[in-house]
C-alpha cells in the first residue's frame, strides 16, 4: 500500500525545523508497548501509521511487528527514512482505506488532536507516548478524559530518555513517560482505565544499530 493512494497530502506547514516538536523515541520504548502493552499476536498481520515519524526510530521497531507500516510526517527530517510528507491533523482520509492501528509520539501540545483524529481512521486500535504529565489537566478531563479515557495507560517504571533533535543511547532525562492506548470499537458509558507498569526492559529490547 503507497500512502499516497489512500490519502490527500495537505499543505505543509511554514515553519522551520527548530519550531517542530523534535524528540526522537528509542526503539527500545516502541518494543515496549508492543511487548507489553498490545502483545505481539494482536497485530501480526495488520497495517500501522506512524504520523509523526520524525527520523524514523518508532517506524524501525514497529516493521518487527506489523505487516506494513506507513510512515509520514510534516516534514522530511534531513532526509531520514522512506517519509511521506503529510501534516496528519490538516489532511483527508479516504474512507475506503483500512489502517488497524495509529502508533506514534505525537507534538505535545497537539497530542490530544492527534488522539482524536486517530481514533477516527484507525480500526483496531490507537497509541500515543506522551509526558506522564499529559494525565493532568481540568481542560483534558473535561473534553477527553471524561467520555474518552484511554483503555490502558501503561506508565514506564524506568526512564525514557528523549532529548531534542537526536536519538542518544547516553541521554538521561528528568521525564516520565507513558503509552496510552485506545482499542477500537464502541465504548461504554462507564468505560474503565486499567493502569499498569512497564517493567524494566531497555537492556532487553536494545538492539544492535537502534541509535545509527
Amino acid at each position: 500500500m503507497q500512502p499516497t493512494d489512500n490519502y490527500a497530502v495537505a499543505s505543509k506547514r511554514l515553519s522551520s525545523n527548530d519550531s517542530l516538536d523534535d524528540f526522537p523515541t528509542p526503539p527500545w520504548a516502541t518494543r515496549a508497548l508492543l511487548e507489553h502493552v498490545i502483545l505481539p499476536q494482536m497485530v501480526a498481520g495488520q497495517v500501522c501509521w506512524e504520523p509523526a515519524a520524525n527520523r524514523g526510530y518508532m517506524e524501525r521497531a514497529l516493521k518487527d511487528y506489523f505487516a506494513e507500516v506507513i510512515a509520514s510526517d510534516v516534514v522530511d527530517y534531513y532526509g531520514f527514512g522512506d517519509r511521506v510528507i503529510i501534516d496528519f491533523l490538516g489532511h483527508q482520509t479516504n474512507p475506503q482505506s483500512t489502517i488497524q492501528w495509529i502508533i506514534t509520539n505525537p507534538p505535545f501540545n497537539k497530542a490530544q488532536q492527534f488522539i482524536e483524529k486517530a481514533q477516527g481512521i484507525a480500526t483496531n486500535g490507537v497509541a500515543m507516548l506522551v509526558r506522564t504529565s499529559f494525565l493532568e489537566s481540568v481542560m483534558r478531563y473535561n473534553t477527553l478524559f471524561m467520555h474518552n479515557a484511554p483503555d490502558v495507560v501503561a506508565q514506564f517504571s524506568e526512564r525514557v530518555p528523549m532529548v531534542k533533535g537526536r536519538c542518544d543511547p547516553k541521554a538521561s532525562t528528568a521525564t516520565s513517560y507513558a503509552w496510552m492506548v485506545w482499542y477500537g470499537g464502541p465504548r461504554e458509558a462507564n468505560h474503565k482505565t486499567i493502569l499498569m507498569w512497564i517493567p524494566p526492559c531497555r537492556k532487553q529490547l536494545e538492539r544492535p544499530g537502534d541509535y545509527t
